[in-house]
């Protein structure tokens, strides 16, 4: 799991970012919330335009830079801070494997130029690659991995490729082993939005087949779930499968007439599709969903994260329903607010001690949480 992520330097990010999913508290109450004592699900809150798009691409950037996964084209354009403060932007990512502490450092000027990368294991430097440094040694292998991986060479000395990527694609290095764990939690990393369209990062090389978003409905069961789904959101309209002169199966919405899904449904209706397109892959590791609710009824929005609560992965959100911000739902160690300054709960945004009964989304709206 993820610990800790750290990042500087990288699109409006002109601080040190931290989000912190080992920072939890003492509440006794919505403990789905937390696995392995570290935050599972949360929401991050905060005005338009103050980053919660660019935290989710932040995070991401291991993907874009570490696994052969998709990436929508252009998310990762302008990739500096724009304030001539940075001249690389540092990201820093702390992972928890069967309770050993890794430690994934890198440095960047754009998302194919690596400057600087780094493995600590349990406070143990494994490698370290330094392009900043003026002498020539730019390479640091531990003797440990060497011994580890005997039969590996290191010399080798191109920036454009990331050494952790290397030793995974260049050796049999066991699953247990924690360099093998990150690049396979990276793997399965998924970022995704329906906005404006199926737009992800992570997860897939990119969609098997040109259709695969549409046609995997027919797939197994996965339209009686869908279904099911729908009805559970309060969409009694029922779906039916037809097939065209071709032989080309198309989803409608059935009726006297019978109108085509994608063309007619809703704009929350197809985002609904979308969610459960890709919440039905079971090898997800990490979550990301900017704009998570932008399209839902507020009580659609609380049954989709009480769903999220129950995966086996954390997850993270973006949004502006403050229906969300209730202690029915989550709790306040798990919901953060945004500003320019920084990101932090609102269990460290208030001097007050927060209870069970304490209406939190009144408290965001009374101004409780500005120290954020």
């Amino acid at each position: 799991m993820l610990k800790k992520f750290e990042v500087e330097g990288f699109k409006n990010f002109d601080y040190p970012l931290i989000l912190d999913f080992s920072d939890v508290k003492q509440y006794t109450f919505n403990k789905e919330c937390i696995t392995d004592n570290l935050l599972n699900t949360i929401i991050v809150y905060g005005q338009n335009a103050i980053g919660k798009t660019n935290l989710g691409l932040a995070i991401f950037d291991i993907v874009n830079h570490l696994v052969d996964r998709n990436v929508t084209p252009g998310l990762y354009d302008y990739y500096l801070n724009n304030g001539n403060k940075y001249t690389y932007a540092t990201f820093i990512y702390t992972f928890l494997f069967d309770g050993i502490e890794v430690v994934y450092e890198y440095k960047k000027t754009a998302a194919d130029n690596l400057l600087y990368e780094s493995v600590t294991i349990e406070g143990e430097l494994y490698f370290e690659y330094d392009n900043l440094k003026n002498n020539k040694k730019k390479y640091f292998i531990a003797d440990r991995l060497k011994a580890e991986l005997p039969n590996l060479n290191f010399d080798y000395n191109d920036a454009s490729i990331s050494t952790l990527r290397y030793i995974v694609n260049n050796s049999v290095i066991e699953k247990k082993h924690p360099i093998r764990q990150i690049y396979d939690f990276v793997s399965n990393m998924l970022w995704f939005r329906s906005l404006d369209e199926n737009r992800f990062i992570g997860l897939k090389d990119k969609i098997k087949r040109a259709n695969d978003y549409f046609d995997f409905i027919f797939e197994d069961d996965n339209l009686e779930s869908f279904q099911d789904l729908l009805k559970a959101a309060g969409i009694q309209d029922r779906l039916v499968v037809r097939a065209t002169p071709d032989k080309e199966k198309v989803l409608y919405f059935d009726g006297p007439s019978l109108l085509p899904f994608f063309k007619v449904a809703s704009n929350g209706t197809k985002a609904l599709y979308t969610f459960f397109y890709w919440l039905q892959n079971k090898e997800i590791s990490f979550l990301f969903i900017d704009e998570f609710d932008a399209y839902y009824h507020y009580e659609l929005s609380e049954m989709l994260v009480k769903q999220l609560e129950r995966k086996n992965y954390q997850t993270v959100l973006t949004s502006h329903n403050t229906n969300l911000l209730s202690n029915s739902i989550m709790r306040p160690d798990c919901y953060f607010i945004l500003t320019r300054a920084k990101l932090t709960s609102i269990a460290r945004a208030t001097d007050r001690e927060l209870r069970e009964g304490h209406n939190l989304e009144k408290l965001y709206i009374n101004g409780e949480f500005n120290e954020a």
